[in-house]
């Protein structure tokens, strides 16, 4: 598995996690939230209950658009990071980590618990991952089909000398 499936893996996961609860016992979520016992009321519990079902299609959208659950075969060389909505998803998605890892990390700073740093750290975590395979990714570089290489590097301040010598050029120094 690449870091760009374990990257919308880990994303769902994470958004699964958080809905689970959310649908299961919100009653539960929001006395525990509450400054004072109470109960919930029915517009509190529906709240849960919907944003819930938000994380969960937002977590089997973001498998979905980005070929990890394929719907059909990708074609001749097309790959889960070449489909049209991998990267407009992986960006989406992306972005939500790292508003979520920043309002998590300030409301930690100003007096949080633990369960709000875990929090914080599994988004930062997930926007870091986001960043590095919107970076990394989603190219397929420049590989030579002669010699297997990487096309973009240079041989300054180092001189390659394999790569020199597949060329059939001089040696090195």
């Amino acid at each position: 598995m690449d870091v760009y499936n374990a990257y919308n893996l880990g994303t769902a996961g994470w958004l699964a996690t958080q809905a689970v609860p959310l649908l299961l016992t919100p009653r539960v979520i929001i006395s525990l939230l509450s400054e004072e016992m109470k109960t919930a009321t029915d517009l509190e519990t529906y709240f849960c209950r919907c944003l819930s079902f938000s994380l969960l299609a937002l977590a089997f959208m973001s498998l979905l658009l980005t070929g990890f659950i394929p719907i059909n075969e990708f074609p001749e060389g097309e790959t889960a990071t070449t489909t049209p909505y991998a990267v407009p998803t992986l960006f989406g998605t992306m972005t939500y980590h790292i508003a979520t890892a920043i309002y998590l990390y300030v409301r930690w700073n100003s007096g949080g618990t633990a369960s709000i740093a875990l929090g914080a750290v599994a988004s930062g975590v997930l926007s870091v991952m986001g960043v590095w395979c919107l970076l990394f990714a989603t190219d397929k570089g420049h590989i030579s089909k002669r010699t297997g290489a990487d096309k973009r590097t240079s041989g300054w301040p180092f001189k390659n000398e394999i790569a020199d010598q597949k060329k059939g050029g001089k040696k090195g120094l």
